[in-house]
């Protein structure tokens, strides 16, 4: 993972939102593994990119990352804990009272009277330990289908990250005790993970929906046909009507993703919209000249005043 972000997406550090989508979106149709399966060099470039974008998306996390409070995969930079962290601990009786230095040495003789420091101990010191916050980057195909990842601590140690399917952009998963220790007999804090699904290429989300745009060529919209489209589940063979105009929306059942709490799925939509050739020969434009003089209509109609 690349150390500087901006370096990832080939921007400057002064660049503003519109300009890291569109360059992240430039990266994503070059690179991307579902275009170029098999190019370890391009896998690289796209992730690379996409972590970048997961960083610097979030106008908060990326004003984090330039003041140095977060590295570039999103991770708090070790902070030296002073006294106040303790203090403030869930179930520590001095929580919420300041640690000024005046009274430094008088809290510290209670601390110790507690650990029976001093005399006869009349008390334990129990809290429980701090949670850690973590962010992790998924691939659009691993939230609508569920993985399992491994995520890097601080220290070093990995720790397995269970993705449910069907999860969105943003959502946090909570893994008990994966947190700092406790102090004394207190549990374990937890790991909070934010998850950021990548954008897909081709594919885009609308709640349990699947949506793309299929572009088409002339012929087919006015002859119509059977065409191939590109599913999450694979590709698959639909019918397109005759006459059809761009901006018809076709509906594929049960091809979007795994609603929550069942076993139903959403529906994959798909936006038609005409293409036309990219050069127009003159056998084409002859014909389409004759065409108008014998069958002119106007889709515009009643729209002009």
């Amino acid at each position: 993972m690349s150390d500087d972000p901006y370096s990832a997406l080939g921007v400057t550090k002064d660049a503003n939102a519109a300009e890291i989508k569109k360059a992240y979106r430039r990266i994503a149709k070059e690179c991307h593994p579902d275009l170029k399966p098999g190019d370890a060099e391009a896998e690289e470039k796209f992730k690379a990119a996409a972590a970048a974008y997961d960083l610097l998306k979030d106008p908060d996390t990326r004003a984090r990352f330039d003041k140095g409070e977060i590295d570039a995969s999103g991770q708090e930079r070790p902070q030296q804990q002073y006294y106040r962290d303790y203090a403030e601990a869930a179930g520590n009786p001095y929580r919420g009272q300041a640690a000024d230095p005046d009274d430094m040495s008088d809290i510290f003789a209670e601390f110790m009277r507690g650990r029976g420091g001093y005399g006869q101990r009349t008390q334990e010191f129990h809290a429980p330990g701090h949670n850690r916050s973590y962010s992790l980057q998924i691939s659009f195909l691993d939230a609508v289908f569920g993985a399992s990842q491994k995520l890097t601590l601080p220290d070093g140690n990995r720790i397995e990250v269970k993705i449910p399917a069907g999860i969105t952009d943003g959502q946090t998963i909570r893994l008990r005790g994966k947190g700092d220790p406790g102090f004394g007999k207190g549990p374990s804090g937890d790991a909070l993970v934010t998850v950021s699904v990548a954008p897909h290429p081709v594919f885009d989300r609308l709640g349990d929906d699947i949506r793309i745009t299929l572009p088409i060529t002339i012929d087919e919209a006015i002859l119509g046909g059977k065409i191939p489209a590109p599913t999450i589940d694979g590709g698959v063979n639909v019918s397109v009507p005759a006459g059809t105009s761009s901006g018809k929306t076709l509906r594929l059942r049960g091809k979007g993703v795994k609603k929550r709490g069942s076993t139903e799925r959403g529906d994959q939509l798909i936006e038609l919209t005409v293409s036309m050739p990219d050069q127009i020969d003159d056998e084409l434009k002859g014909f389409m000249e004759t065409w108008r003089e014998t069958h002119r209509y106007d889709p515009r109609k009643g729209m002009l005043s």
